[in-house]
């Protein structure tokens, strides 16, 4: 077990220019806390997860939280709760770089019946 440790989100954040970065903050059988990190107009696009919820956080920027036939507003600050089945996804709309946390609980199962990688 890796003894709790002080993250701060911004220095771990992955960008990528072709698509959107990921990177695994914390993961055990029961929680993956991850990074959404967009450059402008990037997206991810509409998913669900079967057995599992999922909370964003926004840390940094502008963009709209996409969910089945709306898109709501998202700011530095603001939380949305996707739960098992509920279409979700996100877009950056706004004019500089967004970081969103992502935290998902249980987190996901791989293949091999360990936890999944970010």
């Amino acid at each position: 077990m890796t003894p709790p440790r002080v993250i701060k989100p911004a220095e771990e954040a992955q960008w990528r220019p072709d698509t959107m970065g990921k990177t695994t903050l914390f993961e055990s059988r029961h929680l993956l806390v991850g990074l959404n990190a967009f450059e402008l107009g990037q997206s991810h696009p509409l998913h669900s997860h079967l057995g599992m919820d999922k909370l964003y956080h926004v840390l940094e920027g502008d963009g709209v939280f996409l969910l089945e036939g709306r898109e709501l507003p998202m700011h530095v600050g603001d939380l949305l709760v996707a739960p098992e089945g509920v279409p979700h996804g996100i877009r950056n709309t706004g004019t500089r770089r967004l970081l969103v946390l992502a935290v998902l609980a249980p987190a996901p199962i791989s293949s091999q019946g360990a936890p999944a990688r970010g």
